[in-house]
């Protein structure tokens, strides 16, 4: 078993088929199946089941998998260490970002990157908090966004920015609609609401059911759905409300299409951390891609509209 059997193997299962891994590794296939077949010998096992449509990993194969990611970024944060040594920053670094500051980070990131880190690269992914977690934890992803994440002793987290939840609605309501445009909602008025929310899984859903079951109140859940940007093109459409922050609705593309109600009695906000592995020693190429994606956030943040305030009433 060498480095660049476990490479082959991973890129096969990665992209379940030999002949379209062959053509990334640029490799005759009959070599890339025979490296494959050398790996699976040396460990007696079965790593890959063909099918129909390409190959799946086996139970032994994904647990083998699991080690060969982990190995191989290992390898990789070597070179980076070695190489930073001779000067800037250098090598690949994963970047896992919550799908809503996908769509606001990405541009800015790749630009900034290139700029500021011309030796290194830059690999981006999307996913939920939960997900990137666990990413971050199995060394898939060097560097993640979370909103709102469960602590654990794998993964360090830096607060980055704190922002309000608020109940989004269409900005043309229908007739005999009572949503006062701007105007904040208590968490007891908000269960009168038909609300589109993510899976249990999602950070947001979890603060708000938490929050609702310590108030005494139900939520009304309408629909489920995990695409923020589909949850908000069914709000458009008049099915229901959204529970989400300003900067999400920002990553619409289309702010003016809504209205952000911010929540109040109690007032909710969703944290937005940055996270790493506890067990990995920190590179300088991660050192800089924390401080670029830090000065990202809090501009993005700034380029926001703020919410409307609750203004408390006094006698």
């Amino acid at each position: 078993m060498n480095l660049k059997q476990l490479e082959y193997f991973v890129r096969v299962a990665e992209l379940g088929s030999f002949s379209r891994a062959a053509l990334i590794l640029n490799i005759a296939q009959p070599a890339l199946s025979r490296q494959v077949r050398l790996l699976e010998t040396d460990l007696h096992v079965t790593l890959l089941m063909r099918n129909g449509r390409g190959v799946v990993l086996t139970e032994a194969g994904k647990r083998l998998f699991d080690h060969s990611v982990g190995i191989l970024q290992l390898m990789s944060r070597v070179r980076e260490d070695l190489e930073s040594t001779r000067g800037e920053p250098a090598g690949r670094i994963v970047v896992g970002l919550p799908p809503s500051m996908g769509r606001l980070l990405t541009l800015p990131l790749v630009e900034g990157f290139r700029r500021s880190l011309p030796k290194a690269r830059l690999a981006i992914v999307e996913g939920l908090s939960t997900h990137l977690a666990e990413w971050i934890s199995t060394g898939r992803v060097d560097v993640g966004l979370l909103h709102n994440p469960e602590s654990q002793e794998a993964i360090e987290f830096t607060p980055v920015l704190d922002e309000p939840l608020g109940m989004v609605s269409p900005a043309a309501t229908g007739k005999g609609s009572k949503v006062a445009g701007g105007a904040p909602v208590a968490l007891a008025e908000l269960t009168r609401y038909p609300l589109i929310l993510p899976e249990r899984s999602h950070a947001i859903r979890k603060l708000l059911e938490t929050q609702a079951a310590l108030s005494g109140h139900k939520l009304n859940v309408a629909m489920e759905i995990s695409s923020v940007q589909s949850i908000l093109e069914l709000v458009r459409a008049g099915h229901g409300h959204a529970i989400l922050t300003t900067t999400a609705l920002a990553a619409s593309g289309q702010p003016d299409s809504f209205v952000l109600r911010p929540l109040s009695e109690p007032r909710l906000t969703s944290t937005l951390c940055l996270a790493v592995s506890a067990h990995k020693p920190s590179t300088p190429l991660t050192k800089q891609v924390l401080r670029l994606l830090r000065e990202l956030i809090l501009a993005a943040a700034q380029a926001v509209p703020p919410a409307p305030r609750t203004h408390n009433k006094t006698r």
